[in-house]
């Protein structure tokens, strides 16, 4: 990764002694360098390319040869092949710190030679992972009189071949607090902030404190239900995914006959919130050999357990409660009445909870190749996917991986066969132990933060790059979307009907404030790009192929099930691969854009835009109540105002300028890419100190989705939590106000000239 440019041997040349002995050798050499610089610069002048001197044009993506790579690279890209990739790496279960995830590591790094990459290391690290007991297997049982009468399944149905391998991991909910719990059984809905805010409101009859909850699947990160219970006094926590989320089409079926969920799948999947995601016993730090680790009872790890099941098995758990009828909002599509619970309809019944799942450290490897820039290598391109896997993982992620290695593929012939290299470094990354909680990508930014800080460019990330076969998804920071959109108007529609993946993206997902353009949402959290933009501000974009919105599905139906396999994808999701293919190709040419642009296509003012439209939204639901405490928004907008104008201001300047002039662009270059670095608080956000970006950032409520402002919601979320000290949580509220005024004003002096002040 070292920036430092080879001089060859200049040191040997300066030392020859001249063979003229009637001049001094320095004077024959400044002599010679004065006529070889003017004629340097004669003959630069008269063959630079008329387009790149004149002052009006300083976009060279459409020149010939930009459009020349841009073309080769992208008809390089074959759907054929991201389907064989597929069917490699869904051949076996490959769980984060096991051999047959070693094995794939060690694969792709080989394979990233062969394909022509510059070089492909393996980077490892030693952290903390969970992994159920195979002796001594997690359930739910049923109990009556203290005997147990029904118990959960240990394993999911086979239904087809390929479902069935020796190393299949049964479910289980991985940092789960290890023990047996027993007692009477609650249902909390989505176990949400808002569903046991309801039960604090409006049922007080209801006490949590010392039961066991049970809760379906969907609408927030696992973690968060767990996080939420648990603050609720639950002693134990069991999930499941309800048929109205998970299997809501009587008509088809379901898997294999259909893509949905059949009745034993159960989602796995890690239960731990925390800001600092990353190794759980070295929060901030590389987890080496050298670290310093916590304690597991010093960690944010959950303190009681945790266990999924499938809907056949919840049905028999829910339909023995007793208690009142859970509001229609509330209710699934079991064949039950669903009841609230605190006892059963039997009162000598009870649930006991045992999870003996174990803790260890073991270690992981990520995979980094590179393709070295040609004009600035010290400038960083980077595309990433994690490739662990909860069983084959033919969506999360290997979907993404088989995109990404075609990517790789590309690429590397395009060097190869065409005498091509970046104008800046491209990184290409398999990450490790995703699934257990960001750990190989959120290690290795701990790792190289320095380096990463001040010279990546941006991030792209695609976990699962085909979730569905309706449309194009993209969440990214607001300076890409114009770089996105460009990208996607390159790449032919995988539907026909539509000349483009822009156009067919945005006739099935428009933005709701400007149909003429495709929706592009924010960043939550749930992927490796969280790192990269919340840690050292790195602009990042999360790409894939989404389903249907409309569906309003939490996520697609087999999500972290043994069901995820190669059959899934190929039968049900995307059977001539034109859909990976689509979303390998803008992935591709939204790197090759920024690593090969003269300046690079961030836009400054769609930011400052974005951020007019969030604080409006905040405005509408809090401004009068703050208003009433004597909390404006006015130094806030003041501040957006100024840097959309000093923002338009700069990309007006930019076009005029004259890209001949490489220490100039070199200046612009630098402004655009630290443009996002300007809105790290190295303080970090309230309470929240690992999430240092004072725009956007993960939900408090639910970690999978993205808040705008996130100190000040969280502010003002929780003004109603301590009635008895209103003031001091409104003198909150006003400082960090200040806070995002100051962080604004400051992002818009790094896009104005050097100054004194």
């Amino acid at each position: 990764m070292s920036a430092a440019l080879d001089m060859g041997d200049s040191d040997h040349y300066f030392s020859k002694k001249s063979g003229y002995d009637g001049f001094h050798p320095i004077l024959i050499f400044i002599a010679v360098g004065i006529l070889a610089l003017g004629t340097g610069l004669l003959f630069g002048f008269l063959t630079f390319p008329e387009t790149l001197r004149s002052p009006e044009c300083i976009t060279d993506n459409e020149t010939p040869s930009k459009k020349w790579v841009s073309e080769t690279l992208l008809n390089s890209i074959d759907a054929t092949n991201i389907e064989e990739n597929l069917n490699y790496f869904t051949s076996q279960p490959h769980l984060a710190g096991t051999p047959a995830e070693k094995e794939n590591a060690e694969y792709i790094r080989k394979a990233w030679i062969e394909q022509g990459l510059d070089s492909a290391k393996l980077v490892p690290y030693d952290v903390y992972l969970s992994y159920p007991d195979k002796d001594n297997p997690n359930k739910v049982s049923l109990l009556e009189n203290g005997k147990e009468i029904f118990s959960t399944r240990e394993h999911e149905d086979i239904l087809r071949p390929e479902d069935n391998h020796t190393n299949v991991v049964p479910p289980f909910n991985a940092y789960s607090a290890q023990g047996t719990v027993k007692g009477n059984l609650v249902y909390v809905n989505y176990a949400t902030a808002d569903d046991f805010e309801y039960l604090e409101k409006n049922r007080p009859d209801i006490n949590i404190t010392g039961k066991i909850v049970i809760a379906r699947y969907g609408q927030i990160f696992r973690g968060s239900k767990v996080k939420f219970a648990e603050a609720a006094g639950a002693i134990g926590v069991i999930l499941y995914s309800d048929p109205k989320d998970y299997a809501s089409d009587d008509a088809i079926g379901v898997y294999p006959n259909a893509w949905w969920l059949p009745g034993s799948g159960a989602q796995r999947g890690n239960v731990f919130v925390s800001d600092a995601k990353g190794d759980p016993l070295t929060p901030g730090f590389p987890a080496n050999d050298y670290a310093y680790r916590l304690a597991d009872e010093d960690t944010a790890l959950t303190r009681i357990p945790v266990h999924p099941i499938g809907y056949d098995d919840a049905e028999k758990l829910l339909m023995e409660l007793g208690g009142d009828e859970v509001p229609k909002d509330w209710k699934g599509r079991l064949n039950i009445t669903y009841n609230f619970g605190q006892t059963f309809k039997n009162p000598n019944r009870t649930i006991r909870l045992k999870v003996l799942s174990k803790k260890e450290i073991r270690t992981v490897y990520n995979v980094v190749g590179m393709t070295k820039g040609s004009v600035e290598p010290d400038r960083y391109v980077i595309l990433g996917n994690h490739r662990d896997a909860w069983v084959y993982g033919a969506v999360d992620p290997s979907s993404g991986t088989a995109a990404l290695m075609e990517v790789t593929r590309a690429f590397g012939k395009l060097r190869k066969t065409g005498d091509w290299r970046p104008r800046r470094t491209i990184l290409f990354c398999s990450w490790a132990a995703e699934e257990y909680g960001l750990l190989g990508s959120t290690e290795y930014v701990e790792d190289f933060q320095r380096v990463l800080a001040e010279r990546a460019v941006i991030y792209i990330n695609v976990d699962s790059a085909v979730i569905g076969n309706y449309t194009m998804q993209v969440k990214a920071t607001p300076s890409l979307k114009k770089a996105i959109f460009a990208a996607s108007k390159k790449v032919p529609s995988p539907d026909d009907g539509f000349s483009s993946t822009f156009e067919l993206w945005q006739k099935r997902y428009a933005d709701n404030d400007d149909t003429t353009i495709p929706y592009i949402g924010t960043l939550g959290s749930g992927s490796d790009f969280a790192p990269f933009m919340y840690r050292i501000g790195v602009p990042a974009t999360d790409l894939r192929w989404i389903y249907d919105p409309n569906l309003r599905l939490s996520s697609y139906p087999v999500y972290h099930s043994v069901y995820e396999t190669f059959y899934l994808v190929k039968t049900f999701l995307d059977w001539d691969f034109k859909r990976h293919q689509a979303v390998a190709r803008v992935w591709a040419e939204v790197a090759r854009d920024f690593a090969d642009s003269t300046i690079l296509p961030f836009d400054c003012v769609d930011y400052a835009n974005k951020m007019h439209s969030s604080i409006n939204s905040i405005r509408t639901t809090y401004e009068e109540n703050m208003n009433n405490h004597g909390i404006t928004f006015d130094a806030v907008i003041s501040a957006i105002n100024n840097l959309t104008t000093i923002a338009t201001t700069f990309h007006n300047n930019v076009q005029k300028m004259d890209i001949s002039n490489v220490l100039a662009v070199r200046r612009v270059n630098d402004q655009l890419m630290l443009f996002e670095r300007a809105f790290i608080d190295p303080l970090g956000l309230p309470d929240r100190k690992f999430l240092k970006h004072i725009v956007f950032a993960p939900s408090s409520k639910n970690y999978y989705a993205g808040d705008a402002f996130p100190g000040l919601v969280d502010s003002l979320y929780r003004i109603d939590e301590d009635t008895n000290n209103q003031d001091q949580r409104w003198d909150a509220v006003r400082e960090y106000m200040a806070v995002i005024a100051f962080m604004i004003q400051s992002s818009a002096s790094t896009l104005t000239d050097v100054e004194y002040y």
